[in-house]
């Protein structure tokens, strides 16, 4: 080393070298930190900016809503009070409409249940009223038919008599007896005079044939025929007189 002071002064030693490194170093590291908050702060920047763009668009939804929101007649109002007032009219009435269509559309319901269960009803009306039908003349013909059997039980004890022995009163008898039965139902026979106008809905004519009566009237009965409550059950059958 030298003695000379200058020269000392001027040559810079080993220690001095590690300090200004180290100080190179340290201002290095510093100027990093200061990007890594710069970048921070650039990324701050842009999640503020989003969440300042995300605002903006929640406000602009909230606005375009209540636009829609706002009723034709208002946005009409800005150019016409006048046809704004008839807008604001015809949607009080659409209003009404509505309305009025949904009473309407319930009651029409409700309606058509109650006819669905009317018409329930009148099945079960119309199966128990043939049923009650079908009870009452099952037992019109037991009765009917309880009559009759005397009127047979007469008749066999007539036939169970001696082959001599004179069975004409018992037979008539009987047969008063059944024509009784046939009253009580109502029940007439049809047996026409002769000369008889004849009646094409109670007679059925047989043929023509000679006869003293007048011409085209009943000349004779061949068989008698019945009616029940003005109803022909069977036309009698006659003969008719010819025309000289």
């Amino acid at each position: 080393m030298s003695d000379d002071p200058a020269e000392s002064a001027t040559e810079p030693t080993a220690e001095s070298d590690d300090e200004t490194a180290a100080s190179a170093d340290s201002q290095s590291n510093d100027e990093d930190a200061f990007d890594f908050d710069d970048e921070v702060v650039d990324e701050e920047s842009d999640a503020d900016g989003a969440s300042t763009e995300a605002a903006d668009a929640g406000e602009a939804a909230e606005d375009e809503a209540a636009a829609e929101s706002e009723t034709l007649a208002a946005r009409v109002s800005e150019y016409d009070d006048d046809l704004a007032a008839e807008v604001d009219e015809l949607e009080s009435r659409v209003a009404e409409l509505q309305s009025a269509h949904e009473e309407d559309a319930e009651r029409a319901s409700d309606l058509e249940s109650r006819l669905k269960r009317t018409q329930a009803d009148f099945q079960n009306y119309k199966k128990r009223a043939k049923k009650r039908q079908k009870q009452i003349k099952e037992r019109a013909t037991e009765d009917f038919v309880e009559r009759v059997v005397t009127v047979r039980d007469n008749l066999v004890r007539a036939l169970s008599q001696d082959e001599d022995a004179d069975i004409r009163d018992g037979i008539e008898s009987t047969l008063k007896e059944f024509d009784r039965i046939l009253e009580d139902e109502n029940v007439s026979v049809i047996n026409p005079d002769p000369g008889t106008k004849v009646d094409p809905n109670r007679h059925e004519v047989m043929m023509r044939v000679e006869s003293e009566q007048p011409a085209d009237t009943i000349a004779d009965v061949f068989q008698p025929g019945y009616e029940m409550a003005d109803k022909v059950i069977r036309a009698a059958q006659v003969t008719v007189s010819k025309d000289e």
